[in-house]
């Protein structure tokens, strides 16, 4: 039976192998039928030796979804200041003033008109509310690109966080699981001294082999949680701790 059980989960390892290795392919641009990958077995991958516990913040600023918030931010930020420099009227004082026989002196004053007087000659001015309008609407789009940026910056904060406290309960993980298929191999050569001796039957022997294969396969799945923990902190600081550009 546990044979059995053990090879009807073969068909969907070898699924899940063929599929990750198409996406391999695909990450080196080339179709997933004609890609030649080299083989490589777990115990030939290697782990950067100094894996952090903790990382400057700044070196979340290289992510490119915190770089593209930021530049966001930035961009309605310019917006505001644009729609806020409208709101002043662009008019060009000449001679025509002169010539229409207005004392300047009277244009600053609340009794004269001055907008009749310029309105379609020089420039463009004050249209009811809507240059005001833009303005408190390039606001508003101002303060939900803060918003956007911030919560940017706190799910990199979480990616980050999540990705170190995983590595270093993969670290416990793999040392205690080390150990235990270390207790297990050395279970499996008493069992088998004592099989060949005539002091335990054939089933024992068959359980301690069990239990150190098991034991081995949590090494394994172990070994591969680093491996996909690692990646994880790789991608939640934008590339690796060493690219401080």
């Amino acid at each position: 039976f546990l044979i059995a059980n053990t090879q009807a989960q073969l068909p969907g390892l070898q699924k899940s192998l063929s599929q990750a290795r198409n996406q391999l392919a695909v990450y080196i641009g080339e179709l997933p039928s004609e890609a030649q990958l080299p083989k490589f077995e777990l115990g030939q991958l290697t782990l950067p030796i100094d894996l952090p516990l903790s990382v400057s913040s700044d070196l979340l600023r290289q992510r490119p979804d915190i770089q593209a918030s930021e530049a966001l931010w930035r961009q309605a930020n310019a917006q505001v200041g644009v729609a806020t420099a409208s709101l002043y009227p662009q008019l060009t004082l000449s001679a025509q003033v002169a010539s229409l026989g207005v004392n300047p002196n009277e244009i600053f004053q609340q009794k004269f008109s001055m907008w009749s007087l310029f309105a379609g000659v020089s420039a463009p001015v004050f249209n009811g509310g809507a240059l005001e309008a833009r303005k408190q609407a390039a606001i508003k789009a101002y303060e939900a690109a803060g918003d956007q940026y911030r919560g940017t910056v706190l799910n990199a904060f979480q990616n980050v966080a999540d990705s170190l406290t995983a590595l270093h309960e993969d670290a416990n993980t793999l040392k205690a699981q080390t150990q235990a298929q270390q207790l297990a191999f050395e279970q499996l050569k008493l069992t088998r001294a004592q099989y060949e001796l005539g002091g335990v039957s054939y089933l024992n022997l068959l359980n301690a082999q069990l239990n150190y294969q098991q034991a081995t396969l949590a090494v394994v799945s172990a070994r591969a949680s680093r491996y996909v923990d690692t990646a994880a902190l790789f991608q939640a600081l934008g590339g690796g701790w060493w690219n401080r550009g």
